[in-house]
């Protein structure tokens, strides 16, 4: 019997039991990145923001590149029909029209002009600009039409702005003309400072004589010879 149980225990095979295997886990789902809408939101409300500040800090077209004039257009490259960015750029224009119409009141011509120049580059055909422009006509015939008669010397607007040598030059040989003639004079300048820049350069031209005139303001720059004293 013993043997019997060996012999029939011997017949009986063990299954193989197989390797454990390891089972993947299910992979976590990466977050989705934005959207290219998402970022252009993100893009518009950020230039907003920017020219926010700068426009709150002053820097309304200057610097280049970042100023709120800079970061409106901006916005309207990524939203055409952004109406923050218009009335951004809108409030601007006003505000150099503002200016014009300020230094229109002080009779300085020459800011006024500047000032509307920059609304135009900014706001092409803007009616406040043209009603603007339109006093700055009237005040210059007015300023016009009250002038003296005289000989008058034209003087260059740009080479007044800039000062340059060869106005100095010009206004040096004509303070030795009037002091040798005796000339009284108007000088009709853009604005106050452009006035007494050109009195001081007829006046540094020639020590020791008293240049005698007036300045006015308005009108192409010029000085008109009046007559001689005493005459």
């Amino acid at each position: 019997m013993s043997l019997l149980a060996s012999w029939l225990a011997g017949c009986v095979s063990t299954p193989a039991v197989p390797p454990a295997r390891a089972v993947p886990l299910p992979e976590a789902a990466k977050p989705a990145g934005p959207t290219p809408e998402e970022i252009r939101q993100r893009n518009v409300e950020f230039f907003l923001a920017r020219a926010d500040a700068a426009q709150r800090q002053g820097f309304l077209t200057q610097p280049a590149g970042a100023s709120a004039y800079d970061y409106y257009l901006r916005v309207r490259q990524l939203d055409p029909d952004n109406r923050r960015a218009a009335s951004g750029i809108q409030t601007i224009v006003i505000e150099f029209v503002e200016r014009a119409r300020d230094a229109l009141r002080r009779r300085s011509f020459g800011e006024v002009t500047t000032y509307l120049r920059r609304a135009d580059e900014l706001a092409p055909d803007n009616p406040l600009v043209a009603e603007v422009r339109a006093q700055l006509a009237r005040e210059r015939r007015q300023a016009s039409a009250g002038l003296p008669e005289g000989e008058t010397i034209a003087l260059s607007p740009a080479a007044l702005s800039a000062k340059s040598p060869e106005l100095v030059s010009q206004l040096q040989e004509l303070a030795r003309r009037i002091r040798s003639e005796n000339q009284r004079i108007i000088i009709v300048a853009r604005q106050d400072a452009e006035g007494r820049w050109i009195y001081q350069q007829l006046r540094e031209a020639v020590p020791g004589y008293r240049v005698r005139g007036d300045i006015r303001l308005g009108g192409a720059p010029q000085v008109i010879l009046t007559g001689a004293m005493g005459n």
